[in-house]
């Protein structure tokens, strides 16, 4: 996929996706969330794919939500407003699970200011990697709304209560010294290499089998959820599936046979 708001590159089974509205910071629109929901569906789907890069083209990651559909929404028939705003959050939710849940690591590769949906955007993304002109911004606050992109639930998760209330209550900016200390950030890169590190991170994460992957990763997102019963009862079901893999069969036969080698 390569048009001009979304563009999806594959690479030795790792995928590059660029949001690529470099003119408005990548602020998500309408369109552009349908074709970043296509994007993502096809990266799931498809087996040869192991690892997801998310980046931003030109100066920004992601400015956060369209304008356009800011004024839209406070143009709207008073009798229309909340059904619209449930509709368009029913597409901002799906997008952000299908992020969150991807049965494959993922990795953003925050190349500049991540505000509002868009910071919420790295956040659902398994693991940050950010270049020195990174920066994050919490800013619904300042248009009278509240984090509607996940970042409720992740930024807690990241750096603690206290300090994801103080980020969603004042809105202000987070460069990536401070981004790295609080734990926003896992990993700092040149603006040149960034893509390229991000990409050999995720070719790194995704070298095992992607059945352990795909499953692994459905339970430890859910961890602080559940208790340690649930955990390990859903970790029994996902080993059963890991023992039935091609993956483990062939691990295991190969580590047999090395080990009857040395004897």
């Amino acid at each position: 996929m390569n048009d001009s708001l979304i563009q999806l590159q594959v690479e030795a089974g790792i995928a590059t996706l660029t949001l690529n509205r470099p003119d408005k910071r990548n602020a998500m629109s309408d369109d552009m969330r349908t074709q970043f929901i296509a994007a993502l569906e096809r990266v799931a789907g498809d087996q040869a794919i192991r690892a997801l890069v998310l980046t931003g083209a030109g100066k920004g990651f992601c400015a956060g939500g369209d304008i356009a559909g800011m004024e839209r929404r406070l143009n709207a028939p008073a009798g229309e407003v909340a059904f619209n705003g449930w509709h368009r959050q029913q597409r901002v939710h799906h997008t952000q699970a299908l992020l969150h849940t991807m049965p494959k690591p993922v990795i953003a590769a925050v190349n500049g200011a991540a505000s509002g949906l868009g910071a919420d955007t790295a956040l659902a993304c398994d693991f940050i990697i950010a270049s020195e002109w990174a920066s994050f911004t919490w800013s619904y606050i300042h248009r009278g709304i509240i984090p509607d992109g996940g970042g409720m639930y992740f930024l807690p998760r990241r750096i603690g209560l206290p300090k994801a209330k103080e980020l969603i209550f004042t809105g202000r900016k987070v460069d990536i010294d401070e981004a790295l200390a609080l734990g926003i950030v896992d990993r700092r890169s040149g603006a040149d290499t960034l893509v390229r590190d991000a990409q050999a991170w995720a070719a790194e994460l995704s070298k095992g089998s992607a059945t352990a992957l795909a499953l692994g990763k459905a339970i430890l997102d859910q961890t602080f959820e559940l208790s340690a019963q649930q955990v390990f009862a859903q970790g029994s079901q996902a080993q059963g599936i890991c023992y039935t893999s091609t993956e483990h069969r062939e691990s295991v036969m190969a580590f047999l046979a090395k080990a009857s080698a040395s004897r």
